[in-house]
């Protein structure tokens, strides 16, 4: 413990020292108190515990942009999907991709993407796949990696082998950058079913915005994926979910902006 008063300090020093040995008793009172109700409290301490190394782990990096198109569009839809859920690989395919080039590039529409991989057996690497989304939108390859995971599907999530596919899908000094960040990730990573979260038991630097994403699902409440919720100059729409082919989403959307 470093000594509060040295000698040869002048007497401004000596004034100071009674402020230096309250807060130093202060920091103390307070990991006393830390330590009763962690003991009283085991669950909610660890849970606390947990929260703060992922906010510490991810000091390093900027959060995740996983998002199209401008935030002032009158529009907005919000997405909640799953990497290995089927009819979220079809509506990103024959919905999303022509909305993105058509009313999201002219500005119409601003589409949200939130995490929600699910708590099924089927869904072995749902979580680990959110994961690697969120690291590469941390270094703006999101939409990159999002059409690499939905590109090849099947064959991720025959054998979990995702880094083959972001690795073919971004520059190499991109993609080295976002293995060096996943490397520390180890399978599992988060699930979500309705009304909760599923943690991993070993936490990732990302794994507390795809939880964030969860908790503003169970919001919803999502209860399958895709589920999507579109707002209209502030005003938001009931919940909507499956699939919904572009051409019907578009003439919704003509009717929205016409009303």
């Amino acid at each position: 413990m470093p000594n509060l008063f040295t000698p040869g300090q002048t007497g401004g020093a000596r004034r100071a020292l009674p402020r230096r040995l309250a807060a130093c008793l202060a920091v103390i009172a307070a990991l006393i108190v830390a330590g009763l109700s962690l003991a009283s409290s085991p669950a909610q301490g660890q849970a606390r515990l947990r929260r703060a190394r992922l906010a510490r782990a991810a000091e390093g990096l900027p959060a995740p942009v996983k998002a199209y198109g401008s935030s002032s569009a009158p529009i907005k839809m919000e997405v909640f999907t799953d990497y290995e859920c089927p009819m979220c690989r079809n509506l990103y395919e024959e919905t999303l991709r022509p909305m993105i080039e058509d009313y999201v590039a002219s500005g119409k529409v601003y589409l949200v993407h939130h995490d929600y991989p699910l708590d099924l057996a089927e869904h072995k690497y749902s979580g680990q796949a959110a994961r690697w989304v969120n690291v590469a939108a941390q270094f703006g390859e999101f939409e990159a990696a999002e059409a690499a995971l939905y590109g090849n599907q099947a064959a991720w999530s025959a054998d979990g082998n995702i880094a083959k596919y972001m690795a073919g899908a971004m520059p190499g000094s991109d993609f080295q950058r976002i293995e060096k960040v996943m490397a520390t990730c180890e399978a599992p990573g988060p699930k979500g079913r309705p009304g909760g979260i599923i943690a991993p038991p070993h936490p990732c630097e990302v794994d507390s915005y795809i939880e964030h994403d969860i908790e503003l699902g169970n919001q919803v409440p999502v209860t399958g994926t895709p589920t999507y919720v579109i707002t209209y100059k502030g005003q938001r729409l009931p919940p909507g979910s499956g699939f919904v082919s572009w051409p019907v989403l578009k003439q919704f959307f003509d009717n929205l902006m016409h009303q």
